[in-house]
Parts: C-alpha cells; structure tokens; sequence
C-alpha cells in the first residue's frame, strides 16, 4: 500500500471529482489493513487519519473512513521485528496521543468510537487471521504507548466538551476508568485538575446510573495511584462537597439495592478522606450537619424531614455505614468549629447509649457480633468527642455509665464476646476489649483536668473501683491476653494519676490497697520489661503513680517505706535501663524529704553488697563518659575552669540570649541525671555514705562541688555574652566578675588537687599491700 500517495491525494484540493477519489483510496487502506496495522506504518496511518478528521466539518461523508480506521486502531498492533516496539515507540505514543486530541471533532460517532478503541487497548481481541511475516505486539504494548504520548491528560480536558451530552460523558469516563488503573495516568489525570472536574459532576442527571459509578472509581483510583494530598485538595471546594453532600443523601435514603448502599459507602469513604484537609469547608455546605443527623437518628429520635419514618436494616453494607459514620465523627471533631454541630445533634448521648450492657431479650436491628463491634467503636469514638463535650458529658451523666458499664465488665455472666473486630482484638471469650476502651474514655475525660468531671468521679468511689479492677485483673494475666490486660492495668493507674495529683484527699482514699498494687508490679520479673508486651509502659505508669498518688501523702509514704518500697526503687535503678533512671531518681528526690528515707537508703544492698551511695557514684560516672565529659583514666578533673562541661556544650558556641531564655548550662540540668544525683546524695549526707571505694571517693569531689560548679559555669556564659555584645562593665562590675571567675576556677583546683592526693593516696596504699603480701609469702616459704 502506497501511504505516501493516499495522504498526497488528501492533502490536494485543486482538481474536480476529488472527495469521491479521497474517500476510495481511505477506503482501499481500510481493507487493506483489517487485520491490524504495522508499527512502521502507523505514524502515516495516523497521519491520514488526522487529514480525514479535518475534512469532516466540511465534508460530511469522511466521518465514516475516520471511524473505520480508528475501528482498526482497536486490533492489536504488528510487528516484523522483535525491536520494532522500541524502533517505533515514539511514533506510536504519538499517534495513541492524536486520538485524545480527535475528540474535538464535532461527531458523537466518531468520539464514542474512540472510546471504544481505548477500551479495547485493555481487552484486546487476536487477529482476524493470521499475516505471514508479521507477529502481534505485546499485549500491553498499546497502554504502555498511551501512557508515554500522556492520551489520559487529553481525555480529560475533553470531558469540558460534553457537558449536556450525557451518552459521550458516559463513554469518555469509561475509557477514563481504564486509563486510571496506571500510575503514570493517574499523574497525568492529576495535573489536568481530573478529580475537580469529575467530581463536581456527580450529581448530574444520569438514568442508567453508570455515571455515578464509573465517575467513584475513577476517583479512588486517583487517591490511590496519584498524590493522595493533591487530589484532597483538587476536591476540597464547595462545587465537589456539594455534589458529594447531594449524591450520598440521595444514595443514603432512597438506595435500597445492594448495589447503592456498595456505593453508597465508597462515597462516604471518599468524604471521610477530604475530610481530614481543614480548609475542606464541610460546615459550609452542610454536610457536617447531614452527616451527624445519620450518624445518630438511629439513637436520639429526630423529627428532621430527611430522617423522619427512615430505618436501616442489618444488612453488611448498612453495618458497615454506621462504623463509616462513627469515623467521620471523630474526624469531623478536629475542627473546631464543629463542636456546636456535635452539641446540637446530641452526639455524646446517641453515643452514651451503647455504654450500657446488652439486653438479653430485647430484639436488636443488629446481630449480637454486629452490636458488640459498633459498641466498641462508639466507645472509642466518645474518647474523641466526649473531651470536646464536657457539659453534655456531665449532663447526660457520662461518669456514671462509665463507671456502671466497668461493673457489668467485672461480672462473671453467661455473656460471649466475639472479639471479630480490630477494636475487638484480644477480647474473644472475655470483657476485655470492652474495658480497655472504656478505660481510655475514662482516661480521656480524666486527663482533661476539669475538676467537675474528676469531682464528680470521686464521689462515684471511682478509685476505689479502679484499685478494684486492677487486683482482679492480676490473677487473669495469662499468654493469651497478656498483652490487653497490661494495657488495661496501665490505663488504670493513669486515671488513678490524673485523679490524685494536687489532693491530698484523693491520695489518703488511695492509701494503702494503691500501693498495694504499685508495689505488686515494682515485685515483675525485670526479663519482662524486654519482652515488648507492654511491660515497659506499665511500670512507666506506675512510676507516675508513685508521683502523683503516694508522694506528699506521709501516711502513704510510710506505707510505701514499711513495705520496703525504696528497695524496690533501688532495685528497678540498679538495672540502669537508662529510660527510666531520670523518673526514678526524680521521685528518690522528693522521698528523701522524709525523714525516714535516708535509713532505707543506705541499709539497701544490691549485687556484690553494693550501697545506695555507689550505685549512684557509678550512675554519674556512666552519665559523664555518655556526656562527653573530659577527666583522666582515674576520673580527675582535666579543665578546671569548665569541670562539668560535656562535648555537646563544647561544639555550642555562646549567643547572646533574651533574659527569659534558658542559656545551655541551664538546659543541661534538666537534660541529664546529674542534677538529680547530686539532689539525692545531698540529702543522704556527702559525710556519711557507707560502701565507697576510692574512685567513688575522686568522683563524690565532684559531686559534692556540683552546685558551685554548675554556677561558676553560668557566670562565665554572663561574662562570654558581655563580650558578644561588646558591653564595658563599670569598674566595680568588672571586678565581681573576675573575683567570681577566678573563685570558681579556684574551686575546680582546689577538687583536682583532693582528687590527685587521693590517687596518689590509693596508690601508696596499693605498694604497701603488696608489700605486705610479698612479706608473708616470702616467710611461708622461709
């Protein structure tokens, strides 16, 4: 076949009976090609296409051979060569590129068509019959093509065209829906504002309902294959949430196939995920109301039209509906403004209901598993909302229910749970899944510090309930639940925290059955705090416990002290898991302030009859080698003039800083143990501590100069910030300064030098013990 000479013949215009001529030799190319065209063929095929597609405005009768030819263009390409698919790639992405650009042509047949043939890139039929020396491209040759000439961007901007053209619509958003299951159309669909311009759509008319739900995948796919970020934003507009907004209600109270709640649901999901953009204005267009209003008129009767005679049945989708609705609530509620929305459609009430055990004779919408799951996940949802609700909480006497439904989790009834869902896991059989979300409400509300909500808990007798709860569950903990029930018993002693910190009262009601079980889990195996089964997190809570629930409470502290309770602190430090040393040390500072501490702590003895004072010592050793500190191998002071100084405040360079900004000496007490070390051992007496070696003795110097050390070191941070800001002290300023410099360098001398007599100490020591060694060897074998 002559290409050449057919486009020629097309692209003449001079001479007589010329269309019928054009139309022949289109036609004789069609025949000639209806098994498929050649690679090498196809950029003058197209070509020829493209002059036929411009004739048709003018000339009628060319729509006909263009269809024909983009028919052929459905048919799997061929091949002479194996390398003619590299050979011939651009001209081929090019020419799948032209159909895109095609759609312009005003013909409804023509455009449908290319559709079709887009279509059947991703369905591809074999060969009519087989052509000698050719072979078929591979199979997903074409898509490959489409996706490198980028024809998705232009199927895009085409839908602007058919606008009140419902049949074409439908046929560019099928070919749109396989184009979307790429990647690399995605991105394409993306930067053409896709999302946008089908979204906004979707409400239009449609009889036969494919628009709606080709336009739904077309725009998962793009969420998932393209910029997840840009298409929340493509979609967070007014036009997009209000066809959303019309499209969900519409599905919501007249879908009754399977089909429409299937698709009704994927709609939901679609909102939930714009929803998590903040400038998404879901309250203006008021979806955020129509959406609390189904959330919740299953539960709180509503005279509201839209709801007004609707029931859900207990289908799968519609269960799978309201667990949809619950989440949106509780992403709803990250925006503010959304509170007097969840306030006037009495959320925490249609929520509050499900805080309630389940009656056994009473006919339910849902099935027992079904009830279980939505149960646990209106708890979990209350733990977001109730927070921002604390009035309707205390109205709809939230504590209460709370406190009721924990009683009924203790019972030993004939009740099974399913533990089906992922808010059900680890509580098959048991109430476990139930009390650990309703303590996490509980600690919820609690950790809000509103002392009418905590009030309120404790004239309930809630900590006692709690102290309860927790000495159940110690004789349940097994392999199996293991893990829940250590989260169960870590929640409970927050929500005791969060309730006795700040009253003496609420810590004398703790008393001595509180520390009762936070002595019981100081008693755990230390192997399990490596275990990962929440071990950690426990005694991280517990530590907090003794924080908040025992310390300035003396009766508590006795207790605590009768019960060997410091030895157990002692013990938990000896581990030196450095992740807890600092809460540790923390609460052996405020301890000591009782009298009767400083007894317990020198009579403890760990490993190797170790004392209090040098696990401490060894503590601060490790710390400064961590810190960078520079001493000598005997743990002298190197620089007298920075003694305490770390390799981290070495690399900082000294700026000058506004008053009430902390300078790095003073971040550095906070930022380590040592403080706190010397707090203690300040407390204990530097005097009078028992079990220390000579090392200990060099390192206590140090320590016992903590204090001057540390101010010598603030002062020469005022001194070097002077100099930054190139002030001039007055003469008697000038000379405080450098008394007080020179002090504290003296200071540091003054340390090194004790330290070096005692080393030089230890060490005559050393020569006269293994002097005295030798002697009595030398006179047993005399």
């Amino acid at each position: 076949m002559d290409l050449n000479r057919v486009i020629k013949l097309l692209e003449d215009t001079d001479k007589d009976d010329l269309e019928e001529k054009q139309l022949k030799s289109v036609k004789k190319l069609v025949q000639y090609y209806q098994n498929g065209f050649p690679l090498g063929d196809l950029a003058q095929i197209f070509k020829i296409l493209n002059l036929c597609a411009g004739k048709i405005v003018n000339q009628p009768h060319f729509i006909e051979p263009a269809y024909n030819i983009i028919k052929l263009c459905g048919l799997p390409f061929l091949k002479k060569k194996v390398s003619d698919e590299i050979t011939y790639a651009e001209d081929t992405a090019n020419s799948i590129a032209l159909l895109g650009d095609l759609m312009k042509v005003p013909s409804s047949e023509l455009r449908i068509q290319i559709c079709k043939c887009i279509v059947d890139f991703y369905h591809a039929e074999p060969p009519k019959k087989h052509i000698t020396g050719y072979q078929q491209a591979s199979s997903t040759y074409k898509i490959q093509m489409a996706e490198v000439g980028g024809l998705a961007k232009t199927m895009v901007q085409s839908l602007a065209l058919f606008e009140n053209q419902l049949v074409e619509k439908l046929w560019v958003l099928k070919a749109l829906q396989h184009l979307s299951t790429s990647e690399v159309n995605c991105t394409f669909m993306m930067k053409a504002q896709a999302a946008r311009g089908i979204c906004a759509h979707l409400s239009d008319p449609d009889p036969s309902g494919q628009l709606l739900f080709r336009s739904s995948e077309i725009l998962w796919n793009l969420l998932e294959k393209s910029s997840k970020e840009e298409i929340i934003q493509q979609l967070s507009n007014l036009e997009c949430l209000l066809a959303l907004k019309e499209v969900f209600k519409h599905l919501f109270m007249r879908g009754f196939s399977h089909y429409d709640r299937q698709l009704r649901n994927d709609i939901l999901v679609i909102t939930t995920i714009i929803a998590q953009n903040p400038e998404a204005p879901m309250i203006e267009c008021g979806f955020t109301r129509e959406l609390i209003l189904f959330a919740t008129f299953n539960e709180v009767k509503s005279q509201n039209p839209l709801v007004k005679g609707l029931k859900l049945s207990n289908s799968y989708e519609n269960f799978e509906l309201k667990k949809l609705l619950f989440n949106i609530i509780v992403i709803l509620c990250k925006d503010l403004p959304t509170v007097q929305l969840l306030t006037d459609g009495k959320v925490v009430l249609a929520l509050l209901t499900y805080v309630k055990k389940p009656e056994k004779h009473k006919i339910i919408e849902w099935s027992a598993a079904q009830y279980e799951e939505l149960q646990l996940h209106a708890i979990a949802t209350l733990s977001s909302v109730a927070p921002l609700l604390i009035e309707e909480y205390m109205v709809c006497q939230g504590n209460a229910r709370i406190l009721s439904f924990l009683e009924w989790c203790e019972t030993e009834d004939s009740f099974f749970s399913h533990g089906n869902s992922f808010h059900g896991t680890g509580g098959r059989g048991n109430k476990f899944a139930h009390m650990r979300y309703t303590l996490r409400l509980l600690r919820a509300m609690v950790y809000l510090e509103d002392e009418t909500v905590n009030k309120d808990l404790c004239e309930k007798e809630a900590i006692q309930q709690l102290i309860g709860i927790f000495k159940n569950t110690i004789n349940k903990i097994n392999d199996k639940e293991e893990a829940i029930i250590l989260e169960i018993q870590s929640d409970i002693l927050l929500i005791l925290s969060g309730l006795c910190e700040n009253s003496t009262s609420r810590k004398e009601i703790f008393g001595t059955e509180g520390v009762d079980i936070i002595l019981h889990v100081m008693k755990i195996d230390p192997k399990k705090f490596q275990s990962g089964l929440g071990y950690n997190v426990l005694l991280f809570s517990t530590l907090d416990s003794i924080w908040c629930c025992i310390l300035a409470c003396y009766s508590s502290e006795d207790y605590f002290l009768e019960k060997e309770g410091i030895f157990l602190l002692l013990d938990l430090l000896a581990l030196n898991q450095k992740k807890f040393c600092n809460l540790i040390l923390a609460i052996m500072v405020e301890f000591c302030d009782n009298p009767k501490t400083t007894a317990h702590v020198n009579a403890w003895r760990g490993k190797k009859s170790q004392t209090a004072a040098s696990l401490l010592i060894k503590l601060w050793r490790k710390e400064e080698r961590e810190l960078g500190v520079k001493r000598d191998k005997h743990g002298v002071i190197i620089d007298t003039k920075k003694p305490l100084f770390t390799s981290f405040q070495e690399e900082q360079k000294i700026i000058a800083l506004p008053a009430n900004c902390p300078t790095v000496a003073i971040l550095d007490v906070a930022e380590n143990i040592r403080a706190k070390i010397y707090a203690v051992l300040d407390k204990l007496d530097f005097e009078n501590l028992p079990g220390l070696s000579t090392e200990d003795f060099i390192t206590l110097c140090i320590i016992h100069r903590y204090l001057d050390f540390k101010i010598g070191e603030i002062w020469n941070e005022i001194c070097e910030e002077i100099k930054l800001e190139k002030l001039k002290p007055v003469a008697t300023d000038k000379y405080i300064l450098e008394a007080i410099t020179t002090a504290s360098e003296n200071v540091g001398k003054m340390v090194a030098s004790l330290q070096r007599e005692m080393t030089e100490s230890q060490a005559r020591q050393d020569v006269q013990n293994e002097q005295k060694a030798y002697a009595k060897v030398s006179h047993n074998y005399h």
